[in-house]
């Protein structure tokens, strides 16, 4: 991989850090889980937030053992109202897994953001491992090309854009070509994604006036269509549709029953310990 050259920031002062530990400390006392995982989704963890973008705080959680060993399934998420610009959710381990099984490209970056806030590293390792192990290729790459096609209709059709809305084109359009390119699971940061996919000098340097310019505006500014980047999305998602990876993965649903049997597990013990 080639050096970064393009902006990319992800800016979370210690006071900010400081509340979101306190939130998800608070969380697990209210609903008796643990937090396995925490971890910035979004813009921050992208690398390209505005000065006003909320945090986008997603985690996840392994109940007692009881919860799981009841006829009638409870609720699997646990979401908090969004106070001011702190948006904090999360997903129970069982129903992480579900969707690691499916290769979900939310949860994958979920895993390769780069803004941790909490993990107990060895679970956080070994679900990194099972996810790269399980994906498909071809799961992944649908759901980006659905995303920049969905995106580039209904935001970049008229001549004034949203700043943020070509990164979100264009985020989705290079996750397909990294996945098309046979590299695996795409990483989370667009500055290391793009400085891989893309060779054109003069593209990465319009990308990186985007970027400046999306990083000093708040999240609503406008300005008139890119051009340049207008032709390149055009054309991008000519060849995503024409091409699709073929996909070898074969998911060891063993693997993950283990896996989540061991956690649950462990967490009860340390539980009765603690109580």
């Amino acid at each position: 991989m080639k050096n970064e050259t393009l902006v990319s920031a992800h800016p979370v002062e210690p006071a900010m850090r400081a509340q979101i530990l306190d939130c998800l400390r608070r969380l697990e006392a209210d609903h008796d889980v643990k937090v396995l995982f925490a971890c910035e989704s979004g813009s921050r963890g992208w690398g390209f937030a505005s000065p006003d973008s909320d945090y986008d705080v997603r985690f996840i959680y392994v109940n007692r053992l009881s919860w799981y060993l009841t006829v009638e399934p409870g609720r699997d998420v646990i979401e908090q109202p969004i106070s001011g610009d702190l948006d904090v959710n999360g997903w129970d381990l069982r129903k992480t897994l579900q969707l690691l099984r499916q290769s979900n490209p939310t949860l994958l970056e979920w895993l390769r953001s780069p803004i941790v806030y909490s993990e107990e590293a060895d679970a956080a390792a070994r679900l990194r491992a099972l996810a790269e192990e399980g994906f498909s290729a071809v799961r992944g790459y649908h759901h980006y090309v659905s995303m920049a096609k969905k995106n580039f209709r209904e935001h970049l059709r008229g001549e004034e854009v949203r700043y943020k809305k070509y990164l979100y084109v264009l985020r989705p359009l290079l996750a397909a070509r990294w996945i098309r390119d046979g590299r695996g699971v795409p990483p989370m940061r667009f500055a290391a994604l793009a400085e891989t996919t893309l060779q054109d000098r003069a593209l990465l340097d319009e990308i990186n006036r985007l970027l400046d310019v999306k990083m000093r505006a708040g999240e609503a500014a406008t300005s008139p269509r890119w051009h340049g980047l207008h032709d390149f999305i055009e054309r991008e998602l000519e060849v995503a549709a024409a091409r699709v990876p073929l996909d070898s993965s074969q998911p060891d649903t063993t693997m993950l029953d283990a896996f989540l049997a061991e956690i649950v597990l462990k967490n009860e013990r340390e539980g009765n310990e603690r109580d």
